[in-house]
Order: C-alpha cells, then sequence, then structure tokens
C-alpha cells in the first residue's frame, strides 16, 4: 500500500495470461500505483469436491437462464478468493481489478477519496455501463473528489472490470453467495438478497481497454431455442420487478 493509492490493489490474471499481466503492471507504474497480481482460478484445476462446494446446478437452474461456463465459474472463485484474503487482512477495504483495465490519470485520487469516506456501503464500483457515452440511471449523488461523483443507481450495472470492496460487503457476500448459481455481475446486481450496499463512480476512474474485447472467460453457453429465450425474458423480467420493489 502506498500513499498514492491508499488502498491495497489487486489485479485478477491467469498465470496463462503473461501478456496482461505485464500490461497491468505498466498501466499501474504509469500512475506510479502500488498493486499486486492476484492469480486468478482456472476453474478445471480445482478439485471436483471445492467445484461443488462453489457452484449449484441446481441453484444455476432457478436463478438464471443457462449452465454457467468453466470461464464464468473460475471468474466467480477468483472474486471469492479476493474478498476471502481481504477478510484474512487487517485492512478496511481492498481494490480489485480485473487485468483488462486501463487507468483514468485522476483513479489515484479517487482510491484516495473512497479511502476516506465513513464505511458506511459494501462496494463502490469504480465503472458502471459497457457503453459509457450513455448518462447512467441514478438515484441520488453527491462529489467525491474533481469531476467525479459517488453515486447510487437506480439499475446496478453489470460490469465486474474494477470495484473497491469493503470487509462489511465481502462478509455479506462470502455469506450468500457460496454456492453461487449466477455469474457474479448478474449476482451483484440482485443487491437486495443480501442487503448489500453497492455505490458507483461517475465519470468512471477506469476504462477497458482493447483487450476486454478477447474475454479470457472463453465462450459462454449459447441461448438456443424458444424455451432458451423465454427463459431469458422471464429472469430479465423478474429482476426489474423485485429492482423497482426493493429500490
Amino acid at each position: 500500500m502506498t500513499p498514492a493509492t491508499a488502498l491495497p490493489l489487486v489485479f485478477i490474471n491467469l498465470d496463462s495470461d503473461a501478456d496482461r499481466r505485464v500490461r497491468m503492471q505498466a498501466e499501474l507504474a504509469r500512475l506510479g500505483v502500488a498493486g499486486e497480481r492476484f492469480e486468478a482460478t482456472r476453474w478445471t484445476a480445482l478439485p471436483e469436491d471445492e467445484q461443488a462446494r462453489l457452484y449449484s446446478p441446481d441453484l444455476n437452474e432457478r436463478q438464471f437462464h443457462k449452465p454457467l461456463v468453466n470461464g464464468e465459474k473460475g471468474c466467480y472463485a477468483s472474486h471469492l478468493r479476493c474478498w476471502q484474503a481481504l477478510l484474512a487482512s487487517d485492512h478496511p477495504a481492498l481494490v480489485v481489478l480485473e487485468d483488462d483495465v486501463a487507468l483514468e490519470p485522476d483513479f489515484a485520487a479517487v482510491i484516495a477519496a473512497i479511502a476516506a469516506l465513513p464505511r458506511d456501503w459494501d462496494m463502490i464500483k469504480l465503472i458502471g455501463r459497457l457503453d459509457t457515452s450513455k448518462r447512467e440511471k441514478l438515484s441520488e449523488s453527491r462529489p467525491l473528489v474533481g469531476a467525479h461523483a459517488l453515486v447510487r443507481y437506480q439499475r446496478v450495472p453489470s460490469l465486474t472490470a474494477a470495484y473497491v470492496v469493503s470487509r462489511s460487503g465481502a462478509e455479506k457476500l462470502l455469506a450468500s453467495r457460496i454456492p453461487f448459481g449466477r455469474p457474479i455481475d448478474v449476482d451483484l446486481r440482485h443487491w437486495w438478497e443480501n442487503e448489500l450496499r453497492i455505490l458507483g463512480v461517475v465519470p468512471a476512474a477506469i476504462r477497458l481497454d482493447e483487450t476486454s474485447f478477447q474475454s479470457s472467460i472463453g465462450t459462454k453457453a449459447a441461448e438456443v431455442g424458444l424455451a432458451a429465450r423465454w427463459r431469458k425474458f422471464r429472469h430479465k423480467a423478474a429482476y426489474s420487478w423485485l429492482n423497482f420493489r426493493h429500490r
């Protein structure tokens, strides 16, 4: 940890993605930001009993419209391990990055401002919508630092490329998301299930690097046939209703 970032930082990276690792290390060095590589989980390397402990096909059948592929499971397991690492430390919060991001010039100032906030939040997303040219739908906003605002979303956006998680957030997530049945980005959007207090930073403190268009998760399960499309529609409609009801 350095005074420039105020909170510890990790970036998740597979052993096989050496080019991404070198690029992320250079990105951190460019801004003088301290951070450590966090070895990503390769799902197929986990013992079968550990896979069964972490991922539930029955839960997946109830909560999501298609099975998760190994890359999605490994991605979720990697984030779970980051949350566990935070709780094993004495830090109040942890900055978590995936290895396909680029840092905006005032990234360190944003993290320092977050570190100074009262700890009445569980997670602060450093990027929201994939299409950053569109405005986020917000329920409230207040100044954070410079041009950046701390916001509360009407609908939590999907991206998990960069966020700050507090100890309370890690505790809630680990208590409620083992086993998991959805992709991690979808699970986080269901904030009412574990009373997760999610805020965001607008404009984003990071952007997606061009390497994000070549996902290390791999090909996701296809949505084939009318039944699959109906399941997807039903889950999306249920999400919209429940998000509105609890907001």
